[in-house]
């Protein structure tokens, strides 16, 4: 593809993502603007991630089936709706639904990798999902540094507002630049459905990745579900909370060259190595309430390591089966979904119980399972 076509697959693929995360330094605000109990607050995000797990088994593997580039912009359109429902929510009900209908539609990221990887040529696959995967590590970890700003200049509300008038920008843009493609092998819904499931019994290596991305994903949302709590005891604005997305957004730099390792055949050697350095990273992040410093190194670190292992599991992965290739996306994204969403309710759970010492034992916990579920598989 050219490269300037792979550039607008990874800002619209980042624009999307980015909405699930825009919550997580306004916790605070939204909820008591809205007068949600702090003890549940944290459900904000966790709804978010069990939707985007939702439309990931739902609406991802209709990519296999339809015609992409209508599903993509038919998708941003009603992700832009349900962001100004959460944008004007005037209790903690509307605010809850708007966000879950967020979470669901903002699967439209998975959709354009599966794209984005179908027009690839084979040889430079890695390179590509590699490339667009970056923009989505961008929109993660930036998504917290435009929140907290914007927050800042015009409330919580101007961040859904901006972000849904982008998202139309971008659904035109892609409308416009992106290829038709045809519709799939015929099958029914039910089927497309069954058959994601019939994916994971019968593919080990999509198992395995799946099992992979479940745990480093819980240690994921376990540090950036809560690492706003001691920060805004500790005074700090949401502009300075969101800007240490900054720090992680280091992570994106790993995109690339895991893509390209990948391609090369070293992708065992890439996940064990950033499986070591994940488990690794939880030193500098235990000592943030001492040094700032500390948390800006460890989140570097952090999510150097999680792309390097979500990057290369996506190039592994597609090439199983190209014909059910968002079906394989799709299925694996559902358990990044569901591990995200258990290191936010498990992180803010924690926190209340043990601060965050608590909290980096336990992102540190899943990490070690996640090096140890590695190193069975290899001895194998």
């Amino acid at each position: 593809m050219h490269r300037g076509v792979v550039l607008l697959f990874a800002v619209a693929a980042g624009t999307a993502v980015a909405t699930i995360y825009f919550a997580q330094p306004l916790l605070v605000t939204m909820g008591a603007d809205l007068g949600i109990a702090a003890s549940t607050v944290g459900g904000i995000v966790t709804l978010t991630q069990l939707g985007y797990g939702l439309g990931l088994f739902l609406l991802v593997p209709l990519g296999d089936l339809l015609d992409r580039r209508r599903l993509v912009v038919g998708q941003l359109t009603l992700l832009a709706i349900a962001e100004l429902v959460a944008a004007t929510a005037a209790n903690g009900v509307v605010l809850f639904a708007g966000m879950a209908a967020i979470g669901v539609l903002a699967v439209v990221t998975q959709l354009l990798v599966a794209f984005a990887a179908s027009l690839a040529d084979p040889a430079e696959r890695g390179r590509v999902v590699g490339l667009v995967t970056t923009g989505v590590v961008l929109g993660i970890l930036l998504a917290r540094t435009v929140s907290g700003t914007l927050a800042d200049l015009g409330g919580w509300r101007a961040v859904y507002v901006v972000s849904a008038g982008v998202t139309v920008l971008i659904a035109i843009v892609l409308y416009r630049v992106l290829p038709a493609t045809a519709g799939g092998k015929a099958m029914t819904y039910g089927r497309l459905l069954r058959s994601t499931l019939s994916l994971f019994a019968e593919e080990p290596v999509f198992r395995m990745r799946g099992t992979l991305a479940l745990l480093i994903f819980a240690a994921f949302g376990t540090l950036w579900s809560s690492v706003a709590l001691p920060l805004t005891e500790d005074g700090l604005s949401h502009t300075a909370i969101g800007a240490f997305g900054l720090a992680g957004a280091a992570g994106a730099l790993a995109a690339a060259p895991a893509g390209r390792l990948a391609d090369r055949g070293r992708a065992r050697w890439t996940t064990g190595f950033a499986l070591g350095l994940l488990l690794l990273s939880w030193v500098p992040l235990g000592f943030t309430r001492a040094s700032l410093w500390a948390l800006a190194a460890g989140a570097i670190l952090f999510d150097l390591a999680v792309q390097a292992v979500h990057v290369t599991s996506q190039t592994l992965i597609y090439p199983l089966r190209p014909d059910a290739g968002s079906r394989l996306i799709g299925g694996y994204m559902i358990f990044y979904s569901v591990g995200s969403g258990l290191g936010a309710i498990g992180s803010t759970a924690v926190y209340a119980v043990a601060g965050w010492t608590g909290v980096c034992l336990l992102g540190a916990t899943f990490s070690a399972v996640a090096l140890a579920v590695w190193s069975v598989r290899a001895a194998r």
